[in-house]
């Protein structure tokens, strides 16, 4: 039996706590929040009664059965179709871009075919080889459709000008020819009946382990413990030796309201003007209940500082170059792998930092005596 610690009572620390101590191991779990379950925190509101994310939508979906299987053994989860809406010049559109909304930013009554064929005609051909978030664009999607929903707000949410943007970003939104308004391909989606903390709080309800909030854990006191898994900032861990890496962070101006104030969960704003990059309306997220009064966050976006909560790496050139570094360093020290989003400096959703969590709990549990783990279970370059 190992003693160990896990830094960071999020999905990643949680599932590998429970992993851990399911096979025998004693595990101590710090978090410096008040709070499980990270940026994945839910509760309700107690002036409304709604199940509130309070640190933006998490929306669980996955096309990996095994992490399906194995997350709902927490909690009931109930189908869910993520359908987000967005804003520009005073029509409403749906996203990701599909047959309605490019019927209806053309004033078209296309069939699949015909819509294909006329985008074929607007994205820029002469880009075989996009390079940035804006060359991306307007390769499939042209200039209109590119300044109508990807410019302003990219603007918003990134702080910087599209072609400063890698086009690996905008790889995630598709351009779909029917009908189809899920936000998300995967085969499975739903939200947990009960809320994200609530299934963190049973992964972590285990008698083999312990869990402090409002507790730093610092490098030293690894030296108390046989292996420690680190899911906080990599750069945090040595003190920002080398500088701080590059996140966005997130404010939201929380508002309360009677009846339904939106008819959605969420709806971006596409226009630069409007200061915020999208309205959630937290008790759609929640269909399933009933609610006289309603929550809304305006989501906010603006560059991380020391004291503020990182939501998004940046990654851009000098990032990447500092990261390389700090792997460096954190390739050369003993019995401390670095998992997660903060841990591995990448944008990950939930059910990857699941799956990437199980395995890095699978190889720990299959190390041969004397064998140490790899600071790092995938490339976090």
């Amino acid at each position: 039996m190992s003693n160990i610690a896990i830094v960071g009572a999020g999905f990643s620390g949680a599932v590998i706590a429970r992993e851990l101590a399911s096979a025998g191991h004693s595990v101590t779990v710090f978090d410096s929040r008040s709070h499980v379950a990270g940026n994945c925190h839910t509760e309700r509101d107690e002036d409304t009664g709604v199940m509130t994310h309070i640190y933006g939508p998490h929306i669980f979906h996955t096309s990996n059965e095994k992490v399906w299987n194995y997350i709902r053994q927490f909690d009931e989860f109930v189908p869910y179709v993520n359908r987000v809406k967005a804003i520009y010049n005073g029509r409403v559109y749906s996203l990701p871009i599909n047959l309605l909304t490019i019927n209806t930013f053309f004033g078209k009554t296309f069939s699949p075919a015909e819509a294909a064929e006329f985008m074929a005609t607007l994205g820029d051909s002469d880009i075989t080889d996009p390079q940035t978030f804006e060359e991306q664009a307007l390769r499939f999607v042209g200039w209109d459709l590119y300044e109508a929903f990807f410019k302003g707000y990219t603007l918003k949410q990134w702080g910087l000008h599209p072609s400063e943007l890698p086009a690996s970003i905008l790889k995630r939104l598709p351009v779909r020819f029917n009908y189809d308004d899920n936000y998300y391909a995967s085969t499975f989606q739903g939200i947990p009946r009960n809320g994200y903390t609530y299934i963190v709080e049973k992964m972590l309800d285990h008698p083999g382990i312990q869990v402090h909030l409002n507790a730093p854990f610092q490098r030293g006191m690894a030296e108390q413990y046989d292996h420690v898994f680190y899911s906080g900032p990599v750069d945090a861990w040595f003190g920002y030796s080398e500088g701080r890496l590059g996140y966005r962070t997130l404010d939201f101006q929380v508002e309360r309201h009677e009846g339904d104030y939106q008819g959605n969960a969420v709806i971006n704003y596409c226009n630069q003007d409007v200061p915020w990059t999208r309205i959630s309306e937290h008790k759609h997220f929640t269909p399933w209940e009933q609610h006289a009064k309603t929550l809304i966050y305006k989501e906010f976006s603006r560059l991380c500082g020391a004291e503020d909560t990182p939501y998004y790496p940046i990654r851009l050139v000098k990032d990447k170059s500092l990261l390389a570094r700090y792997v460096d360093m954190a390739r050369a020290e003993q019995k401390v792998t670095f998992v997660g989003r903060l841990g591995t400096y990448r944008y990950l959703d939930m059910h990857i930092t699941i799956a990437e969590a199980l395995d890095a709990a699978s190889q720990f549990l299959t190390l041969e005596k004397g064998q140490q783990m790899p600071s790092f279970t995938v490339d976090p370059s």
